[in-house]
Formats: structure tokens, sequence, C-alpha cells
């Protein structure tokens, strides 16, 4: 009976110790599920997420900018190459590893880019419970085989077709309303880099199509004598963030608290110049220095930081990387 006895508890005890170790198991498999789920794929890019941070302070907005924030893009397309039907054609039945790219679509980093979104322009992936249009909507799937074969091979590996198309889901048209070389990241130095904006015809489950903006950059590798997409990274706008949650959203009042009250760099900040949507704020540093910190403007009104630029001895704007962040967290 004794015998019978420690055999129960032990067979309790192992019984216990299996639904602990399952437990385990399982809360790591939901934190990896919740890890691999965090990187959204739109349009064939990663899709980044704007964080709240210090900077977002709440603000109402005044009433003379209102409508900047509020109003949609009217710059006009730049996607407008004309891509024959009969070189679509000839690649939907191919597998996207046997498309053959003519070589005259990737010739420069600037051919690769407005083809590859003329190409996108009138694709369209709308699904169930988000539709649009009342027929047949452009060129409908067509263009995304060949669309995929702008991307490096590299870039294939990780992003399969069948996940590249699954990205472009609920979209029914793409216009590229801006574009313009820009730094290379530091972090991805082998890479040429291209700023876009992206303007959308999205459907929805209301029954009616709406507009939708997306920024980025675009990363262009050299393959042979030809130019590919090595990589793709996108955030969404949001018309709503910015009238409501100041000064971060405009560029001149980023430079003065980011780099004046948090930095004590600023000595005298000059008059901002504006061409189109690219504003330059120069300002003398207390260092004795100048400095350029440059803007592009987004169709949602807010100023996003593309570059910082330092003049050197010889009078030439020199690249730098200044981290105005870390001089607020020095303060607090």
């Amino acid at each position: 009976m004794r015998f019978l006895f420690f055999r129960k508890k032990n067979l309790i005890k192992c019984v216990i110790s299996g639904l602990f170790i399952l437990l385990c198991l399982l809360l790591a498999y939901s934190m990896y599920s919740k890890s691999a789920s965090a990187v959204r794929i739109v349009m064939g890019g990663r899709l980044q997420m704007e964080s709240e941070t210090v900077e977002t302070a709440t603000a109402h907005p005044e009433k003379d900018y209102d409508e900047k924030y509020f109003r949609p893009s009217n710059l006009p397309i730049i996607n407008t190459k004309v891509i024959k039907s009969d070189l679509l054609l000839e690649q939907q039945d191919k597998d996207p590893s046997e498309i053959v790219m003519p070589e005259q679509l990737l010739k420069t980093p600037e051919d690769t880019l407005l083809n590859y979104f003329s190409i996108l322009k009138h694709a369209e992936n709308l699904e169930e419970g988000r539709t649009g249009g009342c027929g047949t909507v452009g060129e409908a799937k067509l263009p995304y085989p060949l669309a995929y074969g702008f991307l490096t091979s590299d870039h294939q590996k990780k992003l399969s077709y069948s996940k590249y198309l699954e990205s472009f889901k609920g979209i029914g048209h793409i216009n590229l309303i801006k574009l313009k070389g820009v730094p290379k990241d530091k972090k991805q130095p082998e890479y040429l880099r291209y700023f876009v904006e992206l303007e959308t015809i999205e459907g929805s489950s209301k029954g009616v199509t709406y507009f939708a903006y997306y920024y980025g950059y675009v990363f262009i590798a050299r393959e042979g004598n030809r130019y590919r997409i090595a990589d793709v990274k996108l955030w969404g706008e949001d018309f709503l963030c910015a009238p409501y949650h100041g000064w971060a959203h405009n560029a001149e009042a980023s430079v003065d608290i980011r780099y004046g009250e948090w930095c004590k760099l600023i000595k005298k900040r000059y008059p901002t110049k504006c061409d189109g949507y690219v504003k330059d704020i120069f300002f003398e540093g207390t260092d004795g220095k100048d400095y350029l910190i440059k803007f592009f403007q987004l169709t949602n009104g807010t100023d996003t930081e593309i570059a910082q630029y330092r003049k050197n001895l010889s009078g030439l704007w020199e690249l730098v990387t200044l981290e105005p962040e870390k001089c607020l967290q020095e303060k607090q």
C-alpha cells in the first residue's frame, strides 16, 4: 500500500511538471508569434510604426493651419511611364523565377523606380470585405509578377511572391507623388536610398474607396549592369495626429526644441528656405559652426527630418549624425 501511495504521488508530480512545461512552451510560442507578427508587409515593403514619444506633446490646432493637416495632396503623379500591355501579358502564366526582365526598365536607379511604380499604378488586389470599383479595376493582378521581378534575388529570398502579392491586399491603385535621392542609411550603406511618397486608393467594407498615404525609403542595389530594389520601408500617414499633437510635426519648432532647448546648440536660426516640399533650416551653432537640417513635407502636412549637415573648413556641407534625444536623456 505504501508503495502504491508513493507511486501515485510521483505520478501526480510528473503530471504537474508536464503541465508546467507545456504552459511555458505555450507562453514562449505566444511571445514568438506576437514578435513575428509585429513586422507587417505592405506593398512589398516593411510597414514601420510610429511610436509615441515626448516630442508629441498635446496641443490644440490653430485656426490658420487646420487645412494644412486635413487636406490631401494636390501634387502631380510621377509614375507616368507607359508600360505596354503585351509585356505584362507575356509574364502572366510564368513562375516569378522564370520572368526575364527587359534591361531597359532597370538602366538607372531612377528608371527602376519610375518603371516599377508605373507598372504597379493600375494593379489591384482588392479582397472580399474590402472592395472597390464597379467591375474590373485597372489591370487587376496582371502587373504583380513583372513588378516582383524588380526585386533583387536576395530580397526575393526574404519575401516570397505569395507574401509580396498578399502585401497589396485592399489596394486598388497607386500613385507615386514624391521621389528624391537622399543620403545612404548608415545601417545599410551598401545601397542607394530614395525617399518616396505614395498615394493609394484602397477598398473598404463600407462600399466606398478612400485615399491613403504612405512615405518611406526604397533601397537600390546594383546587380551587374542593372539596378534592382533591395529593400523598402514604409510608414503610414495619419491626418489626425499633427493637428492635435503640436510641435514635433513642424520643422521649425522641431529644430528649435530638439537642437535648441535640448542640446543648447543654436546660437541663431536663419529663415527657412523652401523648394516645393523640401525645407532647409540653417542655424549658427553655439560651437561656432554652421548647420543645416533638411526636412521633407508630407501630404498630411507634417515635416519629417531627412538629413543633418555641418559646414566644414572648406565651406562644404558634410553629412553628420546628431542625436538630440540623447541631449534630452542627459538633461533628465
